[in-house]
């Protein structure tokens, strides 16, 4: 699913520019990618742009008490992320929710950082919020290479 969302990403840098779904599954069919894993993306996808937000107000005083399960699946590496896109006012709180969310769908446990990154910048993407140039670098960087060529 994660390579599918990259090359998405990459080819399609403005989401609302993308194909519709019947025909991003024949393009990424000929390129290679299976039925299966085609699926699962474009439907995680579109379930992102459909899921409701619920914005609140921001509150400094308020504070996100992780589960442990979430604690254990996310690792220190990605809830140290998250507090560095909130401090950088990239993750407003409903965002960070479907952020949370897309992770704890992966089967690894625990999410690996560059995994992590690909899901904060697919919900950012879906959202069509705007990503400032350097963000972006680091989200496309996993420590040892970029995940775009």
């Amino acid at each position: 699913m994660i390579d599918i969302l990259v090359y998405l990403f990459e080819n399609y840098h403005d989401f609302s520019a993308r194909p519709k779904t019947k025909m991003l599954k024949r393009r990424l069919s000929a390129v290679g990618f299976e039925d299966e894993a085609i699926t699962v993306a474009l439907g995680w996808l579109d379930g992102l742009k459909t899921t409701p937000l619920i914005e609140r107000p921001r509150d400094q005083r308020a504070l996100r008490v992780y589960l442990s399960e979430e604690q254990r699946k996310l690792g220190p590496d990605c809830l140290a992320f998250i507090a560095f896109l909130e401090a950088a006012e990239m993750l407003a709180p409903a965002l960070r929710e479907l952020v949370v969310e897309g992770a704890m769908l992966l089967d690894d446990d625990p999410v690996p950082l560059g995994k992590f990154k690909i899901i904060v910048l697919m919900i950012l993407w879906s959202r069509e919020q705007a990503l400032e140039p350097l963000i972006v670098e680091e989200l496309l960087d996993d420590g040892e290479h970029r995940l775009l060529h």
